[in-house]
């Protein structure tokens, strides 16, 4: 994930911890109480994720969030985080995710808090908030890091492996852990509407084909697997994965494959090529590159390749509000791209 962090101190945490400062619960009145009832809503809840079960005792009022998405359906179910990992290089002027900005400023409430994440998590500031519950279900929280958050408060990681938390999956996961599963799954059901309302308003995107790729500098080449959340954001609008995506085998459980620059040859079905580049000397170098421009696609300019950060970080990320956010923007960016077919 490209972000700019600041480094967390880590003086004082293991003294805060003892003191008290983290969320204290009743073990064995939580185990007593059957994850079954989180169905309706009922407290106490227990969430099981890879890492470790989070068991809420009560409905949260404090909540903070690491990672992608949670913020945003956290904010779309009716709580506004105090807390959320910050993102710099997807941010605007206002410092914040511009989605997260409009959201919470039109519902008339405090901006979060925003602190260090990934490999730095910002303990202390975690701490400062009080946090009832932590969200993390599509972060890439490690055990360890976990570990001391579950100290801090009731965390809830992902179900399967980092960074591959299906979005839908995400928004159930945050619904149940905030009392309200059938407030999510009607979100669920208002996205899958957007969608397919996208897709009706522009029929002639459901005979592109299309591969998502990225690169992690010269000679490297990536392809996003169908279920990848930025993937699924254009099939949403109608457009079809080429089928030799699917063909190739995930890598590390990242929801993409690192199929190599020497194996570009085998996108030259797709019809369109997404992708995004981290700097504007970062798309120079790779789109000079041989093979690369060889692609189909590429060399006939049907990529679609946005620059604006914002509009990246939206398009990577299926929740209630990067969802009609991004839709809109994408249309013209697409039918640019698909213009070049008959160049």
């Amino acid at each position: 994930m490209d972000s700019t962090l600041r480094r967390a101190g880590g003086i004082g945490i293991a003294a805060l911890l003892t003191l008290g400062l983290a969320a204290c619960g009743t073990p064995a009145a939580e185990e007593e109480a059957p994850a079954a009832e989180s169905a309706d809503g009922a407290f106490p809840v227990s969430i099981e994720s890879a890492l470790g079960i989070a068991e809420i005792p009560a409905q949260p009022e404090r909540v903070v969030t690491l990672g992608q998405g949670s913020a945003e359906t956290a904010i779309a179910l009716g709580t506004v985080p105090v807390g959320i990992e910050s993102y710099e290089w997807g941010s605007d002027e206002t410092g914040y995710l511009p989605w997260i900005h409009e959201a919470v400023t039109e519902a008339g409430a405090e901006p979060p808090t925003q602190f260090a994440g990934a490999d730095d998590i910002d303990f202390e500031a975690i701490i400062e908030l009080e946090p009832d519950v932590i969200l993390a279900p599509w972060s890439g929280v490690t055990q360890e890091q976990y570990d001391v958050l579950t100290d801090i408060a009731p965390t809830v990681a992902y179900p399967d492996l980092p960074w591959s938390t299906d979005w839908d999956q995400q928004i159930e996961i945050i619904g149940q852990a905030l009392g309200k599963p059938e407030e999510a799954g009607e979100l669920i059901e208002g996205i899958e509407t957007q969608f397919e309302e996208a897709a009706a308003a522009n029929p002639e995107f459901a005979d592109l084909t299309f591969s998502y790729v990225y690169n992690t500098g010269p000679g490297t080449l990536g392809v996003f697997l169908p279920d990848e959340q930025r993937v699924a954001m254009v099939r949403g609008l109608g457009l079809q994965v080429d089928p030799v995506v699917e063909t190739f085998p995930e890598t590390e459980g990242t929801d993409s494959a690192v199929i190599g620059l020497e194996n570009a040859d085998k996108l030259a079905d797709s019809d369109l090529v997404f992708t995004f580049y981290s700097s504007p000397e970062n798309r120079e170098e790779i789109e000079a590159q041989e093979l690369y421009q060889a692609i189909p696609a590429v060399e006939r300019g049907s990529v679609v390749a946005p620059e604006d950060q914002p509009f990246v970080t939206a398009s990577s990320i299926i929740n209630p509000l990067t969802v009609p956010w991004t839709l809109e923007r994408y249309v013209p960016l697409i039918e640019e791209a698909a213009a070049n077919l008959d160049g």
